[in-house]
């Protein structure tokens, strides 16, 4: 008895502390993404990882790639976050963009923890579906 109160204990405690970090993964991005429709590429900036910015080096160059590679980001019509996911270790945020023309896409968003706060770590375009098929 002592082991179930125990086991329900642990999954109920955990429970909050897991609905704040997505919350925290969500506003994350919602903030990025807010930023690129406001061609606030400096801004947008400090919502990728240290990899993500070593990578390109510069805002303008994060901004041309963004504009360039995934235009369903830079100009959403629709945000809606799917689910949270841990795979291999590290955490994956599925999230719905519907873009200007009323195309769906389907993105994950990886995450890493970097000085007590969530930064993007890469997307990943899964393809254009109907989440509901």
């Amino acid at each position: 008895m002592r082991r179930i109160l125990l086991i329900l204990f642990l999954s109920f405690g955990l429970a909050p502390i897991a609905a704040a970090q997505n919350a925290e993964i969500e506003a994350n991005i919602a903030a990025q993404i807010q930023a690129f429709k406001a061609d606030d590429f400096d801004t947008a900036f400090t919502y990728a990882s240290p990899n993500i910015q070593r990578l390109f080096q510069n805002p303008d160059n994060f901004g041309a790639m963004v504009r360039g590679g995934y235009p369903m980001v830079w100009r959403p019509a629709e945000v809606r976050f799917l689910e949270l996911r841990e795979i291999a270790g590290l955490l994956w945020q599925k999230v719905m963009i519907v873009d200007g023309e009323g195309q769906t896409h389907i993105l994950d968003y990886q995450m890493v923890q970097q000085d007590n706060a969530w930064k993007i770590n890469g997307v990943q375009l899964l393809g254009n579906s109907d989440p509901s098929a």
